[in-house]
C-alpha cells in the first residue's frame, strides 16, 4: 500500500454510512466519497492521463475538493492544488511551471483559470461533486504509486522570488496524516473537525482532510473564514477538534464576544481540543481564548515543505506553551548556526528538519533544492531555540528579524507586548530602513471594536516593558492587517505599503 489514496478506499469499506463531508445541510458518506472520487479518476484516465503527470486543482472549500483531490490520486496523478483567489496570471505560472495537463474548477473562478490555463484543459466541476452521484466507475483500487512517487505539488509564497513548487510523495502525504491522526490529535470516527482552514494550504490537507479520512471522522466545510459562522458550526455540527491559525482565534473571541452581549454564547462543550499553526500564537490570544471555550489549544509548527508538521506540543503529554512543542515521531529537528553546525541548548539559531516529512525537493529547481537541503537537513528559514527537553520556541523567520544599531530585535518579542494592550486586536512588526541605525523597528496594528489609541501611547506602552532599541519608531493604525489565504498576517506586504 503506498498510494494514499488507498486510505479513503479503506475507510469507506469499514464505514460506509459515516458522513465523511459536511457542507451545511449537505452531506457526503464515506461510500460516496470513495465512489466519486472513483468516477473522477475513471475521467482522467480516459483523456490519456498516466501516472505521475500533474492535475491543477482550484476549488475553495467544499466537498467537491476532497472528491476530486482523491479523484487524481486514485489515478495515480499528483495534485497542483491553488488558491481560488489568484489571478489569471498567477495561475498561468503555476499551471506552466507544473506541467499541468488539466485543473479542476468551479464558479466565478472559472474565467480567471481559462485566462490563464494556457495548455491545461478547464474542467468545471459543481460545489458537491453531484454530478458523478450515478456514476458507477470502472477503477476498483487504486492505481501502484512508490513511497517517493510525487503526490501533491504544493506552491510556496514566493517571500523570495517566484513561487517554488514543493514535491511532497506519498510517504511525505501519508505517514504526516498518520501522525497527526494517530499520535497527536487522535481523530477517531466520533469526531468533528473543523474545516476553515483552506484545503489547498498543506496544514488543511494533512491535518484536515487526510487525517479525518485515516480516523473515518467527519469534516464540517466553511469556503471563507467568517468567525460568526464559524461560531454557529461549532454548536451546530457538535465539532469536538477546531484546527485553525492565530487570527482566527481572534476572530472567534471577538465573536464570542459579540454572541455574549446579544443573543448568548452558543453551546461550544463538544469542543476537545483546538490547534493552532501557521504563525506564532500570542499568548493573551491563548489565554483569553481557553477561558472562554474551555478548551486547550494546543500549537505546532511547520512548512508546506514538511508536509507541514514538524513539532508539536502532544495533547496526552506536557504542554509548554509559548514553545511549538517537540519533533513528532519520524521527525528530528536541530537549532543550526550559520556555518550548518548544531547549536548548545537554549542558543538561537536556524531550525533544521529530518525526516519522513520532508520534501523530495521543489519542482524542477535543483538549486533551490540543494540550498534548501544540503546535507539531507531541510532549512526551514526561521529562528528559534531548543530547551534541554527538546521543546522548540520559534522566534521568527530569519529575514524578517530587525538589526538596528548592531542589536537584532525579533518581531515577535514585540508583538507580544503589543498584544497585551486592551486596544490592540491585531499587530506585526516590521524593519524599516533607517541611515544611521541601518533598520528601525516598525508597528502596524489594528484596533477592538470602540477602541481608541494613539501611536505615541502604544511607543510608550512598549518602552515601558521592552529595552529602548525595541520600541517601534514608527507605528501605523490601519483598519485591518493584509492577511494570506490561511489568515496568517504578510509582513511583506506591509513593508511594500509603508517603504
Amino acid at each position: 500500500m503506498t498510494n494514499l489514496a488507498t486510505h479513503l478506499l479503506e475507510t469507506a469499506a469499514r464505514l460506509p454510512d459515516a458522513r465523511a463531508l459536511t457542507l451545511d445541510e449537505h452531506t457526503v458518506t464515506y461510500a460516496e466519497f470513495a465512489q466519486r472520487a472513483r468516477a473522477v479518476a475513471d475521467d482522467l484516465i480516459a483523456k490519456g492521463l498516466t501516472p505521475g503527470d500533474r492535475v491543477g486543482l482550484i476549488l475553495p472549500n467544499v466537498p467537491a475538493y476532497g472528491i476530486y483531490f482523491y479523484g487524481i490520486q486514485l489515478a495515480g496523478l499528483v495534485a497542483v492544488p491553488m488558491n481560488p483567489l489568484l489571478k489569471a496570471r498567477e495561475i498561468h505560472y503555476h499551471l506552466e511551471n507544473s506541467g499541468s495537463r488539466a485543473v479542476f474548477t468551479l464558479g466565478a473562478t472559472a474565467d480567471e483559470v481559462r485566462s490563464g490555463a494556457g495548455e491545461a484543459e478547464v474542467i468545471e466541476v459543481d460545489p458537491l461533486g453531484a454530478s458523478l452521484a450515478s456514476r458507477e466507475p470502472a477503477l476498483a483500487d487504486a492505481v501502484e504509486r512508490a513511497d517517493d512517487d510525487d503526490c501533491v505539488i504544493l506552491y510556496t509564497s514566493g517571500t523570495t522570488g517566484r513561487p517554488k513548487g514543493a514535491r511532497l510523495t506519498h510517504w511525505n502525504m501519508r505517514s504526516n496524516a498518520l501522525v497527526g491522526q494517530k499520535d497527536l490529535l487522535l481523530i477517531t470516527e466520533k469526531d468533528v473537525v473543523m474545516g476553515c482552514l483552506p484545503l489547498f494550504h498543506v496544514f488543511g490537507l494533512t491535518c484536515g482532510l487526510n487525517a479525518c479520512i485515516l480516523g473515518g471522522a467527519e469534516l464540517t466545510l466553511l469556503p471563507r473564514f467568517d468567525s460568526a459562522k464559524a461560531l454557529e458550526m461549532l454548536e451546530r455540527d457538535k465539532v469536538t477538534l477546531f484546527e485553525g491559525v492565530p487570527t482566527m482565534y481572534q476572530g472567534l473571541l471577538a465573536a464570542a464576544a459579540a454572541a455574549r452581549s446579544g443573543s448568548g454564547m452558543p453551546d461550544v462543550s463538544s469542543l476537545r481540543a483546538a490547534i493552532s499553526g501557521g504563525s506564532a500564537m500570542p499568548l493573551e490570544v491563548m489565554r483569553h481564548f481557553e477561558e472562554a471555550f474551555d478548551c486547550l489549544i494546543l500549537e505546532g509548527y511547520g512548512l508546506s515543505e514538511t508536509a507541514p508538521i514538524a513539532t508539536f506540543n502532544l495533547m496526552t503529554g506536557e504542554r509548554r506553551p509559548g514553545t511549538v512543542g517537540a519533533a513528532v515521531p519520524g521527525v528530528e529537528v536541530r537549532i543550526l548556526d550559520d556555518m550548518g553546525g548544531e547549536l548548545p541548548r537554549g542558543e538561537s539559531g536556524e531550525v533544521a528538519v529530518r525526516g519522513d516529512n520532508v520534501m523530495k525537493g521543489y519542482w524542477e529547481n535543483p538549486e533551490a533544492t540543494a540550498a534548501a537541503i544540503p546535507d539531507g537537513w531541510f532549512r526551514t528559514g526561521d529562528i528559534g531555540t531548543m530547551d534541554e527537553d527538546g521543546f522548540v520556541t520559534i522566534v521568527d523567520r530569519k529575514k524578517d528579524m530587525i538589526l538596528h544599531g548592531g542589536y537584532n530585535v525579533y518581531p515577535r518579542e514585540v508583538e507580544e507586548v503589543l498584544y497585551e494592550h486592551p486596544a490592540i486586536a491585531e499587530a506585526a512588526v516590521v524593519g524599516i530602513p533607517d541611515e544611521t541605525y541601518g533598520e528601525n523597528v516598525a508597528a502596524a496594528v489594528s484596533l477592538t471594536p470602540g477602541s481608541t489609541v494613539t501611536p505615541e501611547e502604544i511607543r510608550a506602552f512598549v518602552a515601558e516593558r521592552l529595552a529602548a532599541y525595541k520600541k517601534p519608531a514608527v507605528v501605523w493604525i490601519l483598519d485591518g492587517l493584509p492577511k494570506g489565504p490561511t489568515g496568517k498576517i504578510l509582513r511583506r506586504e506591509i513593508r511594500a505599503s509603508h517603504s
